[in-house]
């Protein structure tokens, strides 16, 4: 499927069909997610991926009650990992076992060191949005592999967190329901290309 193919069939599925998605389809869109670029390749996200029928019913009622939670095949969480130092100290341990070259190492961790400096509010929103990089590919991904799925970001993240056994700094902030859909899509409408360019 050509690209922008992909871009215009893509909808957001509200019902989905109640049969799995073979495990191996998931693990190939995983390996699209793992995939994803981000700042620095610090990859400051993390995923939960939510199968089972009680889970996705404890989520329900902190996600409004929106059908795709339970009746997706599988539900990925993406998250925001907020732990800086970690992230920073593995991120220069793996560019020492990759054999970086020290120039680039230190430009890296130098900049790495001056973002731990910005207050905890921007940090935190960069992070965040790195974490919608990764969801994006699995968007993408999801539609490139023949699967349906939909966004949510209207949930309540302190509830996932919750249910899901969460460690603090692993924080929810897009969800994408994964499967088969059951329903048709609305007609898409997007605003005129004039009206987004500045």
């Amino acid at each position: 499927m050509e690209f922008k193919e992909l871009l215009t069939k893509r909808y957001a599925t509200k019902l989905f069909q109640p049969r799995a998605v073979p495990e191996e389809t998931m693990q190939e869109l995983l390996e699209m997610v793992r995939l994803a670029p981000s700042g620095l390749n610090v990859q400051p996200w993390r995923l939960k991926v939510v199968v089972d029928a009680q889970t996705k019913a404890k989520l329900s009622p902190a996600t409004h009650d929106e059908a795709q939670i339970n009746s997706c095949s599988h539900l990925l969480v993406f998250c925001a990992d907020t732990d800086w130092a970690a992230l920073t100290q593995r991120l220069g341990r793996v560019m020492k076992e990759r054999t970086v070259p020290d120039m680039i190492w230190a430009k890296v961790m130098g900049i790495a060191a001056e973002m731990a400096q910005e207050p905890e509010q921007e940090l935190r929103a960069w992070i965040i949005g790195q974490a919608y990089i990764a969801a994006t590919y699995g968007l993408l991904g999801a539609q490139a592999l023949g699967l349906d799925c939909c966004p949510m970001t209207h949930f309540e993240p302190a509830e996932y967190s919750r249910i899901l056994g969460l460690p603090e700094n692993i924080v929810p902030v897009v969800l994408l329901p994964v499967g088969y859909a059951a329903d048709d899509p609305r007609p898409k409408w997007r605003y005129p290309l004039g009206d987004l360019l500045i």
